[in-house]
């Protein structure tokens, strides 16, 4: 395949997918915020802030410049927060070949303007939304660093570019399948990050399985509620997009949202299990705008209603677990 890949971010998720190109047969470079970390990329093969153990392939390279990662690229790899993208990207827009793909490892919804990962890309870059691919799945970076089996899903509108960004990262370890659900396969993702958090607060409460099975089942549920209001397809939620990353976001200690959910569990302030996890929990912020995406659509999703006041109104958990355990009886459903 001809034309490099640019890796806009140089996280775990960020690095780990570099190898998994470079292992597909890519060149790809990676723009790191820092030029420390570009410079140990580039000198020791190692990202010393993140995955310090992996020794990245010998097409992987680095550069603190955006602009030179990003110069002929045919893919370009979006791996930054969610909720710094539209400012990262509009510094970046100038520099994109006119045809290149650009590939979403994003899992949020953005505050203020409620809009998905892909909907930004969209209006900050100035590109269609054919030219937009998202990645996501059950992908937790370490395990796949480590080339333990894994799959995902790359989602577009364009079946050509999805195949494209398919064979990219085809690897004995990573396999990739498409799908054209744009709107479900990014709504998975950013709720699953709630209700992740959700998760680890009631492990580290004490609560056992049935309470943990509970969270995950129902919020599956107001997953799939909101996704069907906004034309998702139902059987996504389903499938790695939807069950599978939700199951690995809430049952895996290497998750960050749910690790982040058991410090709040424990009694710690947001800021409190902010210093102490030190990555981002993109649910906490998401959790806001996920809220006001259902509330704009008449969704319920109380789940995430209760994380954003444990989150952002300093609700006890105890209480949570009161008001959700105390709302009117109603007939199990996904409607």
């Amino acid at each position: 395949m001809s034309g490099h890949v640019a890796v806009l971010g140089a996280g775990s998720w960020g690095t780990a997918f570099a190898k998994i190109l470079a292992d597909a047969g890519r060149d790809v470079t990676i723009w790191a915020r820092r030029e420390s970390v570009a410079d140990a990329i580039r000198v020791h093969r190692r990202n010393p802030d993140y995955l310090p153990d992996l020794r990245l392939p010998e097409r992987v390279t680095a550069t603190g410049e955006a602009a030179k990662a990003i110069s002929g690229a045919e893919l370009v790899v979006l791996s930054v927060p969610s909720q710094t993208l539209r400012g990262n990207l509009a510094e970046w827009a100038g520099h994109l070949a006119p045809d290149s793909t650009l590939v979403s490892l994003m899992k949020g919804i953005e505050l203020g303007t409620t809009r998905r990962m892909s909907e930004v890309i969209v209006e900050t870059a100035g590109v269609s939304p054919d030219r937009v691919v998202v990645v996501s799945g059950p992908n937790l970076a370490p395990e796949i660093a480590a080339e333990q089996p894994a799959a995902t899903v790359v989602a577009g509108t364009d079946a050509r570019r999805a195949a494209l960004v398919q064979s990219s990262i085809r690897t004995p370890y990573f396999r990739p399948y498409t799908n054209d659900d744009v709107i479900g396969c990014e709504l998975g993702g950013a709720v699953k990050n709630v209700i992740a958090l959700a998760y680890g607060i009631a492990t580290a409460m004490g609560f056992g399985d049935n309470t943990r099975a509970m969270l995950m089942t129902r919020g599956l549920a107001e997953t799939a509620r909101l996704g069907v209001a906004l034309g998702a397809d139902p059987i996504t939620f389903a499938g790695l997009a939807g069950m599978g990353d939700l199951v690995a976001s809430c049952s895996s200690p290497l998750a960050r949202n749910r690790t982040f959910g058991e410090h709040l569990g424990r009694g710690e302030t947001l800021e409190q299990a902010q210093a102490a996890t030190r990555q981002t929990a993109e649910g906490v912020k998401s959790c806001l705008a996920i809220r006001d995406l259902a509330r704009a659509h008449g969704v319920e999703m109380p789940i995430t209603e209760q994380i954003e006041r444990i989150c952002h109104e300093g609700m006890d958990p105890r209480l949570a677990v009161d008001a959700l355990m105390s709302r009117t009886a109603k007939p199990e459903s996904y409607e």
